[in-house]
């Protein structure tokens, strides 16, 4: 845990202060304290085959694999292993694209992968409007509703970044958003986009969603659902971060029923769906 952070936290993508000002703090503070705290929302998750994050990603590159048979394909984290030096190595004398799985575009995140590759590498910088990803979105919550009925609001729930700096983030959730409730046919009352994984006192792209959970459930909200149209696996920021903590506030004040609609995982529709943002890259 503690070399994850040390090395997720020290990328100049995640963390914009400068080095001189940031490396005593990381390494004085930080990971003194949160490697443990972090250790322990991840038992919280944990799965019988280990992180909820790997198990998905292995199995989307192994379900991939077998959706476009003339294509290598190799998965990589960016932090953490298997890292991204070497998938490039497994595949070297092919013309590599790499697809970042992170549907909406930002530097912290999107950029932070091309500052590991190779200059001239093709890379696909996002796909939050790409008809095949909404439409795996609008099958992933409808088949949730058909298992568990519908409930009053769909807080669509995307990863925070500080409002400084953001740049086109935001409107790229809000238009992913607007997207998944025109293909599911919402009103405007019935869904609302909101930001977590907020941490420390700058101003984050707002709603948040736990303050919005809380709020709904004040208002009279018995049931809500949430879907986390950001991430395509379950990992800590949905399962503990949602599943749990979010859950608990949005009871805690009032509300009935919380449901969390599953990530996309290995859904055939989002195996399909990666199938054509890879075919369809430039």
């Amino acid at each position: 845990m503690r070399a994850y952070l040390a090395e997720f936290l020290a990328d100049p993508r995640v963390v914009r202060l400068p080095r001189l000002v940031w490396a005593p703090i990381l390494h004085g503070i930080v990971l003194r304290r949160r490697p443990a705290k972090s250790a322990e929302k991840y038992a919280a998750i944990w799965s019988a085959e280990g992180s909820p994050l790997a198990v998905h990603t292995r199995n989307q590159a192994e379900q991939l694999r077998r959706a476009i048979p003339d294509t290598k394909v190799e998965y990589a984290m960016r932090y953490g292993s298997p890292d991204i030096a070497g998938a490039l190595a497994r595949l070297q004398g092919c013309d590599v694209t790499v697809l970042p799985l992170y549907p909406q575009y930002s530097e912290s995140t999107t950029e932070s992968v091309a500052d590991k590759l190779p200059a001239g590498t093709r890379m696909i910088r996002g796909f939050h409007d790409h008809a095949a990803y909404i439409a795996a979105l609008a099958a992933n919550v409808r088949r949730h509703w058909e298992k568990n009925a519908r409930g009053e609001t769909l807080v669509m729930s995307f990863h925070g970044l500080p409002a400084r700096g953001a740049g086109a983030y935001g409107r790229e959730c809000r238009a992913t958003g607007m997207l998944l409730a025109a293909a599911l046919g919402l009103k405007d009352a019935q869904w609302q986009v909101t930001f977590q994984s907020r941490f420390g006192y700058a101003k984050w792209l707002q709603p948040y969603t736990e303050a919005t959970l809380v709020e709904l459930a004040r208002r009279g909200a018995s049931r809500v659902d949430v879907v986390c149209p950001g991430f395509v696996s379950d990992c800590l920021e949905t399962l503990e971060e949602i599943g749990i903590v979010a859950r608990r506030r949005f009871l805690e004040a009032g509300g009935r029923e919380f449901h969390l609609v599953p990530c996309l995982n290995e859904s055939p529709a989002w195996i399909g769906a990666l199938a054509l943002i890879v075919r369809s890259a430039p």
